[in-house]
């Protein structure tokens, strides 16, 4: 028995409190890799050469497609969003004064913005995008309106991880005669970008499982977009579209096994380019 395990023995209460936390932590685990081979066991066989034919049909119901719509939102997405997002999380952290009450808005309504229910956004994207502006269904409505669903935790990621950059830095930076807008970029963002990407693969994982506000917004176009101001349906609505039909169930399985896959890559190669530009 080691010393920390007799500390632990010594009182109950901590004891208790180690096997809550341990038991969670196994609970949560094992949930994830029960999702996982739950998935893997009804998708993997029924993944066939003809789900990635480039064209839909109802014999083949493609996902290429939509796999390729969805590479397209999230690119389309993160473009919006990205700028607006980590460069309010700059002014807030960086040049808003203290006990600003504009500040303290900013930060409320992004807030109310993440605890916002994903179908409400899909409505104003309908009648914002879709119809006000005249987008009508297409890519570049369903980008829009995920880029404001995803700009909270953009923004509250990017400025916790401003905030966590130790205040040396910029005193250093400063005492060597750089000024405010070079000691940002050439040394707090910098020391930030890891949880500035930790929030971005966050965002890319709520892209790519949306479902409802691309419905009202993008729609349900099977096919490869012209433009963004085409339709085009996603993964998760192509899932949603084949197991909402009940005929296509094992083949909804196999795009899920698909997205899992897509996920996992997007996840791990984020964390890659993180851990090389933390270097």
């Amino acid at each position: 028995m080691t010393d920390k395990l007799k500390a632990y023995t010594k009182n109950p209460l901590s004891l208790f409190l180690m096997l809550i936390v341990m038991l969670s932590a196994l609970l949560t685990f094992g949930v994830l890799i029960y999702i996982i081979a739950y998935i893997l066991v009804k998708g993997l066989p029924y993944l066939t050469l003809s789900l990635f034919a480039l064209k839909y049909t109802t014999e083949n119901v493609s996902m290429l497609p939509a796999i390729i719509n969805t590479v397209i939102m999230v690119v389309c997405s993160l473009a919006i969003a990205m700028p607006f997002g980590i460069f309010t999380a700059i002014y807030l952290v960086e040049y808003a004064k203290k006990g600003n009450k504009a500040v303290d808005l900013i930060r409320l309504t992004s807030e109310t913005l993440a605890g916002i229910p994903s179908i409400i956004y899909g409505l104003f994207g309908l009648l914002f995008f879709v119809t006000y502006l005249g987008m009508g269904f297409s890519i570049l409505a369903g980008a829009f309106t995920l880029s404001i669903m995803i700009l909270p935790l953009i923004m509250r990621t990017t400025e916790e991880s401003l905030i966590s950059v130790p205040d040396s830095y910029r005193e250093a930076s400063y005492g060597l005669g750089a000024g405010k807008l070079r000691t940002v970029f050439k040394i707090v963002i910098p020391a930030a970008i890891p949880g500035i990407l930790a929030g971005i693969i966050l965002s890319i994982g709520r892209i790519v499982g949306e479902t409802a506000a691309l419905i009202y917004t993008a729609g349900t176009v099977a096919d490869l977009p012209e433009n963004l101001l085409s339709s085009g349906r996603t993964l998760s609505v192509h899932m949603y579209a084949l197991s909402s039909e009940g005929l296509y169930t094992n083949q909804a399985y196999a795009t899920a096994v698909v997205l899992l896959i897509l996920v996992l890559f997007i996840n791990t190669l984020s964390a890659f380019i993180a851990r090389r530009l933390t270097k």
